[in-house]
């Protein structure tokens, strides 16, 4: 609970709210129906009538034989769609047995280093028929590598890959930091994924443009649509510059937003974002198709607003959460497990997390109707409010030369972090209530917390030493050689990716090179 007529966000909400009587030009304009432009009703037509969201679960810990298992439980429980998380040295770019992976091999995600990996992290899964999300970013052109050098090993052609890579490494600048190049080689190749994904994996999103992460370092709901927008228009001026077709990459350009704690104000953030951005699209890209103008979004409840205090009381927060969601309009929801403040999700709690979606989606009735919160006098206020300021906020990014710039000037990184420094403030002082942590407090519980094998490191390494004992070092030698020279020369880097993994080049040894082609980042000190 914030002070009295205020959103989560701190915008001023009115106690009572009365309709705005909007004439009918002006209702086609701002509203329209749900699955035309501007989609401030959601993104198709019939929504949930015609088909309910993917139900996705985020996992990913320890091995890849152990992710996997946890992969065809959650398919056996109503699970739609895989999503990945992997370990801190995928993520940067480490194989599992170099000294700097050490203590966190398989401990936020699963480890991943080769092809044999990511054979064994799909192993007996459709990857024909399953749609997978990969939460990677600066890592993400290889593990797209070896996810599509899997599937043709197993006579699976690229086209008929369905699923997502994150690739959005702008904003791991402004919120988690797990980068490796300079900027401007992280947005080559993350554009060489989106124009190699257009003509070679059709199906594939080749960027989830995220606000999530900027939400969780303490963003409000108008910087969350602000800055994340701002990502996606830098991201589509390199494609231009690279003389792509918006038409041909906006379909395959999703985003991934923070499902938070306010209800009325996230239902209201994720009908402003499509709005806004089918707006952007239109007026600034000059797309032609409905389908380019389509905010498409998944979303994840807020890890950031669950406690290790009381964490029973968790699942009601991501209840509410994930009902925001749905109201809003999202083609895909990760419900966040009760005991994640503590530890990787048990099987419990992840099980319940998905009956959440479950239950919405059969139960409470919110899929019976397009766009059910739409008509509100309280929601269509709120969305024009966060449209308005959202679109102020991204008329700043580009007075300061874009979002590369205000965040090599360490300019949107200070935004969000004097947001997160307001909320603790009131927080601390009482303005704010969290049930469990500055109100209505009691004993702690105790539940039960799964643990990293303390073995698996030394296990990884022995691993690796088999995999590069029983290659042909020459072959990778010498594709990891042909894929230096590609980057050096600007070419796409994809095609020689995948034939580097194919030879068993491992993701250590080709961020190496491309390190040495690139360098590393390091962020400015003063802002």
């Amino acid at each position: 609970m914030t002070a009295s007529g205020k959103t989560g966000s701190d915008l001023p909400l009115d106690v009572v709210v009365t309709p705005s009587h909007r004439s009918p030009a002006d209702f086609a304009e701002t509203l329209g129906f749900p699955g035309e432009p501007p989609f401030t009703r959601g993104a198709r037509a019939t929504m949930y009538r015609g088909r309910l969201w993917t139900m996705r679960q985020y996992a990913g810990f320890g091995t890849a034989k152990e992710t996997n298992r946890r992969f065809r439980y959650l398919l056996e429980h109503g699970n739609e769609g895989l999503s990945v998380a992997f370990d801190l040295p995928t993520q940067m770019g480490y194989d599992s047995d170099a000294p700097l992976a050490r203590g966190e091999v398989g401990r936020v995600g699963v480890a991943i280093s080769t092809i044999q990996d990511m054979g064994l992290l799909f192993d007996g899964l459709p990857l024909d028929r399953v749609s997978t999300s990969m939460t990677i970013n600066a890592t993400a052109p290889i593990l797209l590598a070896l996810y599509i050098a899997v599937a043709e090993g197993r006579g699976i052609r690229r086209e008929a890959l369905r699923g997502t890579v994150q690739n959005d490494i702008l904003k791991e600048y402004i919120a988690r930091s797990t980068y490796i190049y300079p900027p401007g080689p992280s947005m080559r190749l993350a554009l060489d994924v989106i124009e190699f994904c257009s003509r070679e994996v059709p199906r594939w999103n080749a960027i989830s443009v995220s606000g999530y992460h900027i939400r969780e370092a303490g963003a409000t709901a108008v910087q969350e649509i602000g800055f994340t927008l701002a990502n996606g228009i830098a991201y589509l001026d390199e494609a231009v510059a690279r003389g792509l077709d918006v038409d041909a990459i906006a379909p395959q350009i999703s985003f991934f937003f923070n499902a938070h704690i306010d209800l009325l104000e996230e239902v209201a953030k994720f009908r402003a974002a499509r709005r806004l951005w089918g707006t952007i699209m239109r007026d600034r890209f000059h797309a032609k198709q409905a389908e380019s103008m389509a905010l498409r979004f998944h979303a994840q409840t807020s890890g950031a607003t669950l406690t290790a205090q009381q964490p029973e009381i968790n699942a009601v927060r991501v209840a509410i959460q994930a009902l925001a969601a749905v109201l809003g309009g999202a083609q895909s929801l990760h419900t966040n497990s009760m005991d994640e403040a503590l530890s990787l999700p048990s099987e419990k709690a992840v099980r319940l997390a998905l009956r959440t979606q479950q239950i919405l989606a059969h139960e409470s009735g919110v899929a019976n109707t397009v766009d059910p919160a739409g008509g509100s006098a309280v929601i269509e206020s709120l969305t024009d409010r966060l449209e308005a300021e959202a679109a102020t906020l991204i008329r700043e990014v580009d007075r300061r030369g874009g979002m590369r710039k205000g965040i090599e000037s360490g300019w949107v990184q200070l935004q969000v972090a004097d947001s997160a420094y307001r909320y603790q403030v009131e927080l601390e002082r009482g303005e704010r209530t969290v049930v469990g942590v500055n109100a209505f407090l009691e004993e702690g519980q105790r539940i039960p917390i799964p643990k990293t094998n303390p073995k698996l490191a030394a296990e990884r390494a022995r691993t690796l030493r088999q995999f590069r004992g029983g290659r042909d070092p020459k072959a990778a030698k010498r594709h990891l050689g042909r894929l230096e020279d590609v980057a050096r020369r600007e070419e796409n880097v994809m095609p020689a990716l995948i034939e580097a993994v194919k030879t068993k080049a491992t993701l250590g040894e080709i961020s190496d090179v491309l390190r040495t082609v690139f360098g590393t980042y390091r962020p400015r000190q003063e802002v």
